[in-house]
């Protein structure tokens, strides 16, 4: 009985601490050694900008998009918008080539190579000082590519990562209320970017110098992860800019969500063994620390959550009785019909329960080295909401 519940006593210790205990230790952090505040100011003249769009059959969502990016408030002539094609087989293309009178330009990659493939190929195309990265399924604020830019003026910052606001559907307006929402990732950035910088940018939108952006990096990895620990390790900063405002639609469904998040924890496991002397605190201090909490530790918190259920139901009954029930509430939100009009607390019983076993299936993906580097985006909802 001593080794269940010091197993449960480990489990709930890797649980508390990344979420809790990591977060308040920024937070005194931040008030015993701050970070330098960013300078950040309108630039006399505003340096030139590529943002880079990888597609892949985004038809369905792109026009907004697009729609939002020609109407950025950024000087035109100072500005190129490049949408980088992964061998789309729908109407991408065309659709694409309708913007061209507005500053919109399309580079076809064929081969159907992958998302960070399809970067690595688009450099020879970027014009820019400063690369903007997007998705082919969000919104950007008017202002936010300025607000992202103005933060270069520091020569201390290599990469401006957005803030992400969920909204319901691709195009939506976000109302005030949304837009002064900051979840707790994005508050965990601001902390990070007090004590040192932020450890991952967002890869709805992030700015970086072309300098740091220019690097190959193998299809399987993830860019806007690598973004920030290649700041890192050239000296810079990687920041987080609160008011840089990126809306970003629901997955279409719970399932989509589900593979969203193998997908996305698999590859930034992989990118973390790729860039691994990170994590060595004699060398890199404080921001390895950082590392090893917000992402290492995070991703070992499905295993704690696992065992410590186990643990539970061996140590209690009534343990046993809570987990099975607690199941069979998720399994009603996975199978019900409809995702979106499921109990709300069944959908979200499903949403724990699938979001933890996707990091164990994630883990297991990278630790095999099971390799996806081609793309496949993910499905947002176009109209209406959940």
């Amino acid at each position: 009985m001593t080794f269940w519940l010091f197993t449960l006593s480990a489990s709930a210790a890797v649980v508390l601490y990344s979420y809790a205990v990591y977060p308040a230790l920024l937070w005194l952090l931040a008030r015993v050694k701050r970070a330098p505040e960013i300078v950040r100011a309108e630039p006399a003249v505003w340096p030139r900008i590529s943002i880079t769009l990888p597609a892949y059959n985004a038809q369905d969502t792109l026009r907004p998009v697009l729609e939002a990016l020609v109407a950025v408030d950024y000087p035109a002539d100072r500005r190129q918008i490049l949408v980088v094609s992964d061998g789309s087989t729908d109407g991408t293309d065309d659709l694409v080539r309708e913007y061209a009178a507005k500053g919109v330009s399309l580079l076809r990659v064929e081969g159907r190579l992958g998302k960070t493939e399809v970067e690595n190929r688009a450099f020879d195309s970027l014009t820019g000082e400063i690369i903007v990265n997007t998705d082919s399924s969000v919104t950007v604020r008017p202002d936010a590519i300025k607000k992202l830019v103005s933060a270069f003026q520091d020569p201390r910052v290599g990469v401006a990562s957005a803030r992400d606001v969920s909204i319901a559907s691709v195009g939506a307006k976000g109302h005030a209320s949304e837009a002064a929402y900051v979840g707790y990732e994005m508050w965990v950035r601001d902390l990070e970017t007090s004590v040192s910088g932020i450890i991952g940018s967002s890869g709805c939108l992030y700015a970086i110098r072309a300098s740091l952006h220019r690097r190959q990096l193998p299809g399987h990895l993830s860019r806007d992860f690598s973004s920030a620990l290649w700041a890192r390790l050239n000296g810079l900063r990687a920041v987080s800019v609160r008011d840089a405002v990126c809306f970003v639609p629901r997955a279409a469904s719970m399932r989509i969500e589900y593979r969203r998040k193998i997908r996305t924890m698999s590859r930034g496991i992989q990118t973390l063994f790729y860039h691994g002397r990170l994590l060595d605190p004699l060398r890199y201090g404080v921001f390895a620390w950082m590392l090893w909490s917000h992402k290492l530790v995070r991703w070992l918190v499905p295993f704690a959550l696992v065992v410590g259920a186990v643990a539970a139901c061996v140590i209690s009954r009534v343990a046993l009785v809570g987990l099975l029930v607690g199941l069979a509430v998720a399994a009603l939100g996975w199978w019900w019909p409809g995702t979106a009009k499921a109990p709300k607390l069944a959908a979200m019983g499903a949403y724990f329960v699938s979001g933890t076993w996707a990091g164990v299936v994630a883990w297991k993906r990278a630790l095999l080295d099971e390799r996806a580097p081609v793309w496949e985006p993910t499905p947002r909802v176009v109209s209406g909401g959940f």
